[in-house]
C-alpha cells in the first residue's frame, strides 16, 4: 500500500515550526506534536546525544514511497557556517531532506486541526525532556538448514537396504504345553496367580486394620484367597451386566433385579473389599512417602508387586511375532494426581497414561510403562526415544523385528539406534522437526495430483511424501519408497460424477496401514468389557485395568491355542463369561 505526505508551506513551517521523528517512529507510525514555547526552550544538543547511529545499509522497502528532493551540501549552502541541520534558527529553516545518519529527521507537520491546540503526545513529552532511545531489534529465530538434495519420483529406483534376518530370542507364540487343557480361569491366573492373589491378601487385611484403627466402622473379617477370586469375579459381571450404579446389582422386588451378585457376595461385603484392597505393605507405604522429593522416592510403590507379575507375566508367556506397535494408552481415572495426564486426541482424554508394546498380528499386550513424569526417562533425548528404548528390550526380543510407531515417536536418531540394534523402524513424521529434508528441489506442491510421490534416502533412511486427500510423511528403516503398489480412491469427474481410480502408493505406507494397529487393537479389545470402577485412590484404578489386561491377553492365548489344534475358539464375550462364572466357583 502506498504512503502519502503531505508537505507543508513556508507560512505553515515558519509558524509552527519544524516536527522532528526519531528513527523508531519512522517503524512505528507514531507522531509527535511540538509546540512554538517548546520549541524555543529546546536544546537539540541534548536530544542528539541519545539518538544511536546507525550503520545498517537502507533496507528496500517494497511499500511504495515519494522521492525526495536530493539534499543540499552544507558547504555549498548560502550560510556555509553550520552543517547541523539543528543550526538553522527559526527564519531559515533547515533542508528537510538534509540530515546525518543519527540525526533527527525534520518531517512536515501534520494539519492544525489534527491535535488540540496545547495538547502534547506522550511522544512530544518524551522530546522535550530528553528522554528519546532507540528501538532495538528481537533477534531473529534460527531457521532450519535446508538440504540440496532433490526429492525422486516413484520413477526412480530406490536401492533399499539389506534386509535384516528374523531372528527371535524365542520361537513366536505362545509359552504353553500344548497338550494340556487349559480353562479360562487357568489362563487368567496365569497373570493373576495364587501367589500374587495371597500378597494382595495380607496387605488388604492390613490396610482393613489400620482403616478401623482411624475410625472407620464397617464390619470385616479377613479376606481368603478364594473371596479374593470370587471378588474379581463380581467384578467382571458388572463390566458384561450394566446397570447404573453398583448397588443396582443387589436390588430386589424390581423388574431388573439381578440374583446373581447376592447368591456370590453380600453387597456391604464387596463394598469393604473394594474400600480396603491394597497391592503394597501399608507399613512400608508410609517409608516411602517420607522419600518424597528425593530420587530414592518410588511413585509406583503402591502397584507392587503386581504390577512386576503381570508385567513378567506378558513376557513370559508369549513371544511376539516379527511386526510390533508402539503406541500410547489412556486409562480412565477419576482421581487427580501428579501422574494423571490430558491427551485431548484420544478417546479417553484424561487419565494415566502407559507406553505399550503390542504384537501386531493380534493385539497381545507384549510390555507397558506406567507413566510417572519426565524423571522417570533421563537420558536427555527425549522421553518418545527413552520410552521406546525401554520398551525394545533386544536379550528378551531378538532381532530382526518391524516396529512401527506415530509421529510422536519418529526421529531420525531412533530409527538410527533402532537400525543398530537390527530392528528396523516404520513411522509417520512432522515436517516442522528438525533432522527432517527440507529442501524445495522438486518438492511436492500442495496442489499435486492424488497419488504424487516424492522420496529422499539418507542411507538406511527413506523420507517418502504421498499425496491423498492431504499430504503424508513416512519414514522407514525398513522398505524402499516404491514398489509399484497402488490403492483405490474414489475420485470425482467432469460433471460431479464419482469414479474408483487406481493410483500409485509408496511401500511404506501400504505397510504401515497394515501393522500400525497393534495397540489400538488390544485397545479395542479391553474397551469392549472393560472394569470401569470409579474409585478415589488412583492406584486402585490401574489395579482393575491390570486385570483387563490379564482378561485380555488370557482370551488371545486361548486363540493361539485353539489354531494350533484347529479348534474352534470362544468369543471374547463367552471367554468373559466362563471366566466370571470359574471365579465365582459356581461352575
Amino acid at each position: 500500500m502506498a504512503s502519502f505526505v503531505r508537505y507543508s508551506t513556508e507560512e505553515e513551517e515558519k509558524a509552527e515550526g519544524p516536527e522532528l521523528e526519531s528513527e523508531d517512529d519512522e517503524e512505528s507510525g507514531a507522531e509527535s506534536f511540538l509546540t512554538d514555547q517548546e520549541m524555543e526552550g529546546w536544546d537539540p544538543a541534548e536530544d542528539f546525544d541519545d539518538y544511536q547511529e546507525d550503520d545498517e545499509e537502507p533496507r528496500n522497502s517494497p511499500v511504495l514511497q515519494h522521492e525526495s528532493p536530493p539534499a543540499e551540501d552544507p558547504s555549498t549552502s548560502p550560510s556555509g557556517q553550520d552543517a547541523s541541520p539543528y543550526a538553522s534558527t527559526k527564519e531559515e529553516q533547515p533542508p528537510q531532506n538534509g540530515r546525518k545518519r543519527g540525526q533527527a529527521r525534520a518531517r512536515p507537520p501534520s494539519p492544525p486541526h489534527s491535535r488540540a491546540q496545547g495538547s502534547r503526545s506522550k511522544r512530544a513529552q518524551r522530546f522535550s525532556s530528553g528522554r528519546t532511545k532507540t528501538r532495538s531489534r528481537s533477534p531473529r529465530k534460527p531457521q532450519p538448514v535446508y538440504s540440496a538434495t532433490s526429492w525422486n519420483t516413484e520413477e526412480d529406483p530406490d536401492a533399499c537396504p539389506e534386509t535384516r534376518r528374523f531372528v527371535p530370542a524365542r520361537p513366536p507364540g505362545h509359552k504353553l504345553n500344548p497338550d494340556q487343557t487349559y480353562t479360562p480361569l487357568d489362563l487368567f491366573k496365569l497373570f493373576f496367580s495364587n501367589k500374587a492373589a495371597l500378597t494382595i491378601c495380607n496387605h488388604t487385611n492390613k490396610q482393613a486394620a489400620k482403616n478401623i484403627a482411624k475410625g472407620k466402622k464397617y464390619p470385616w473379617t479377613n479376606i481368603t484367597t478364594e473371596e479374593f477370586f470370587k471378588y474379581v469375579g463380581l467384578t467382571f459381571f458388572v463390566a458384561l451386566v450394566k446397570l447404573g450404579k453398583i448397588s443396582d446389582y443387589w436390588k430386589k422386588n424390581t423388574i431388573f433385579s439381578v440374583p446373581f451378585p447376592a447368591n456370590v457376595m453380600s453387597r456391604d461385603r464387596y463394598r469393604a473389599i473394594s474400600w480396603n484392597i491394597h497391592m503394597s505393605d501399608p507399613e512400608k507405604d508410609g517409608e516411602n512417602d517420607r522419600k518424597k522429593g528425593t530420587p530414592d522416592h518410588d511413585r509406583l510403590f503402591q502397584l507392587k508387586p503386581l504390577l512386576d507379575t503381570i508385567k513378567n507375566a506378558c513376557l513370559s508367556f508369549y513371544h511376539p511375532r516379527q511386526n510390533l506397535a508402539i503406541n500410547e494408552r489412556m486409562v480412565a481415572a477419576k482421581p487427580h494426581s501428579g501422574m494423571t495426564q490430558h491427551m485431548t486426541a484420544k478417546p479417553i482424554s484424561y487419565g494415566f497414561k502407559l507406553f505399550v508394546l503390542a504384537d501386531s498380528s493380534n493385539g497381545y499386550t507384549v510390555d507397558f510403562t506406567v507413566y510417572t513424569g519426565k524423571s522417570q526417562f533421563v537420558s536427555g533425548v527425549g522421553l518418545a526415544y527413552d520410552s521406546v528404548m525401554s520398551l525394545m528390550n533386544k536379550k528378551y526380543l531378538g532381532s530382526g523385528f518391524h516396529l512401527y510407531v506415530d509421529n510422536f515417536y519418529t526421529s531420525p536418531k531412533l530409527f538410527k539406534d533402532l537400525f543398530s540394534l537390527n530392528v528396523g523402524a516404520c513411522g509417520t513424521y512432522r515436517d516442522n522437526r528438525k533432522a527432517y529434508p527440507h529442501t524445495d528441489l522438486n518438492a511436492l506442491k500442495k496442489n499435486a495430483p492424488r497419488g504424487s510421490i516424492r522420496w529422499i534416502r539418507e542411507g538406511p533412511l527413506v523420507f517418502v511424501k504421498w499425496m491423498d486427500t492431504r499430504e503424508v510423511s513416512i519414514c522407514s528403516t525398513i522398505h524402499p519408497a516404491f514398489s509399484g503398489n497402488t490403492v483405490k480412491r474414489r475420485v470425482k469427474t467432469q460433471g460431479d460424477n464419482w469414479t474408483t481410480k487406481c493410483i500409485p502408493c509408496p511401500t511404506p505406507i501400504m505397510e504401515y496401514n497394515k501393522y500400525r494397529g497393534g495397540v489400538d487393537l488390544s485397545d479395542q479389545l479391553i474397551q469392549y468389557y472393560t472394569v470401569r470402577y470409579n474409585s478415589m485412590r488412583w492406584y486402585q484404578t490401574l489395579f482393575f485395568h491390570f486385570m483387563d489386561i490379564a482378561a485380555t491377553n488370557g482370551y488371545l492365548l486361548h486363540k493361539e491355542l485353539c489354531r494350533e489344534k484347529q479348534e474352534e475358539p470362544m468369543s471374547h464375550k463367552d471367554f468373559l463369561e466362563e471366566l466370571t462364572a470359574q471365579l465365582c466357583g459356581v461352575t
